[in-house]
């Protein structure tokens, strides 16, 4: 049984039974009642492996280090034996927490990977545009892969990977932790039951909130789409491929509205300066204010690399609010990520999908909106309400979890499941169809630029076409 059809089959029963009264469980009530394991999603072909998988990271910032603490909750699955980063606290800290031995500990990827092969796979979670040659060197070194989405910052480049994937036998994973959510699970599990009939239509909203914006967008490492990657690739992806995945068939055009907006020289209010920190006179009142996120809220310090001792912080942060760009004015930065758009989409099956990238909400969690011939279904990451049009009736399901929905290590055990028993059907998001998702983001990308409606092209175009396309 593959693990789409495990979905498919046992989500769904317990899903409708907690619909069928027009009661709302919420999931520990629902897992209690039916037996099953609240906090870690179990397929029927996982089981106990022989040896721990031993995974070499590479990029051990917020996204790496999540992963590699499911090391830390599962020793007997995974173990973390090397990484690289070259910033010397980040390698420092993963290094002591996973034991890992200096000979093993690199300040780059380039010299991980020129080593002789010493684990079993590798996960690639450096920033956007340095995924591909670690993960064709790992590749080569015949390494499996988990690789953080997105995958690359190209089209072209993105087919490489695929191909090099494909030509090496290894089994390749890819990030996009939406499709193991119980909420995603379940919602995916009901639209297959065909219990409100054929899809028609899908609106979907990603509200990014305002002060991640700024954090990731507009401040951080995502900030412009020429050093980084466009925000409908470094932040959308996931969205459009939970799109696919829901709608159930190739994308087959394109179209894309969207720009930058608010965050931008022309306006900064009157009294402001380069930093927050720099005596602003409408710092106080400013929603976006540097020194309200991290230093009086304390937000989002994971980008401050700060010691285990808390006494030391407010003057760490100050100082780095002083230096880095997370200090920096929000309407004086080089950014070019858009804040808002607009992505409309038709399938091959003809249902149509809306969806919606937003930075200016007071909230986050994706909102989810499925139209179907017998019925329709309403979601926010933590609940949907199903209403079937024949009877009127309503059922609501209940989930709250983390920011991605419980998904981060969910993906990270059936990833270590299909290494260690080498079954790469246990995997929800193999590279394959994670490549189909950022075609479309390609697509929307051009849409968007060239005022234009796109193609889907699963197909390689000629290397001449597609590297002008790049």
């Amino acid at each position: 049984m593959s693990l789409r059809q495990f979905i498919a089959s046992r989500s769904l029963v317990r899903t409708l039974s907690a619909l069928k009264n027009n009661i709302v469980y919420s999931w520990t009530e629902a897992s209690r009642m039916l037996g099953l394991d609240e906090d870690l999603y179990e397929h029927p072909l996982h089981r106990e492996l022989d040896q721990p998988v031993r995974v070499l990271l590479i990029g051990a910032g917020h996204r790496g280090s999540i992963y590699a603490d499911y090391a830390i909750k599962s020793p007997r699955e995974m173990k973390i034996v090397g990484v690289a980063d070259p910033n010397p606290r980040r390698l420092e800290r993963i290094a002591e927490m996973h034991a890992v031995p200096m000979a093993h500990c690199f300040h780059d990827a380039g010299a991980a990977l020129s080593v002789p092969k010493f684990a079993d796979a590798v996960i690639v979670a450096t920033p956007d545009k340095q995924h591909t040659i670690p993960a064709l060197r790992a590749l080569e070194k015949g390494y499996d892969l988990l690789l953080e989405k997105p995958i690359a910052p190209t089209e072209a480049e993105c087919r490489q990977i695929l191909a090099a994937a494909q030509a090496s036998g290894c089994i390749v994973g890819v990030c996009h932790v939406l499709r193991y959510t119980p909420y995603f699970r379940e919602l995916k599990a009901l639209l297959d039951s065909g219990i409100i009939g054929q899809i028609v239509s899908v609106q979907h909203l990603e509200p990014i909130e305002h002060t991640h914006m700024t954090h990731s967008y507009v401040r951080g490492n995502w900030r412009n789409s020429t050093t980084a990657t466009p925000i409908i690739l470094a932040k959308s992806c996931h969205d459009t491929d939970i799109i696919r995945w829901l709608v159930g068939s190739h994308a087959d055009e394109v179209h894309c509205f969207g720009n930058l907006k608010w965050f931008k020289e022309a306006n900064a209010p009157a009294g402001s300066t380069e930093r927050c920190t720099d005596g602003c006179a409408v710092e106080r009142d400013c929603p976006y204010s540097a020194l309200q996120i991290y230093w009086r809220d304390r937000k989002r310090l994971y980008v401050f690399d700060l010691p285990p001792d808390e006494s030391q912080w407010s003057d760490l942060i100050l100082q780095g609010l002083k230096t880095t760009d997370y200090g920096r004015c929000v309407y004086r930065m080089d950014n070019d990520q858009t804040d808002h758009l607009t992505v409309n989409i038709l399938f091959g099956n003809g249902v149509t999908a809306g969806f919606s990238m937003e930075a200016f909400v007071s909230y986050e969690g994706r909102r989810t909106r499925i139209m179907g011939s017998m019925g329709d279904i309403v979601g926010n990451m933590e609940s949907f309400t199903l209403t079937t049009f024949k009877d009127g009736k309503r059922r609501s399901w209940s989930l709250k979890t983390d920011a991605h929905g419980g998904g981060d290590h969910r993906m990270v055990k059936d990833w270590v499941q299909a290494v260690g028993q080498r079954n790469p059907a246990l995997l929800s998001s193999p590279i394959e169809e994670s490549v189909e998702s950022h075609l479309i983001a390609f697509a929307a990308e051009k849409s968007r630029l060239q005022r234009t409606i796109e193609k889907v092209r699963l197909d390689p175009a000629p290397a001449d076409e597609a590297m002008a396309a790049d």
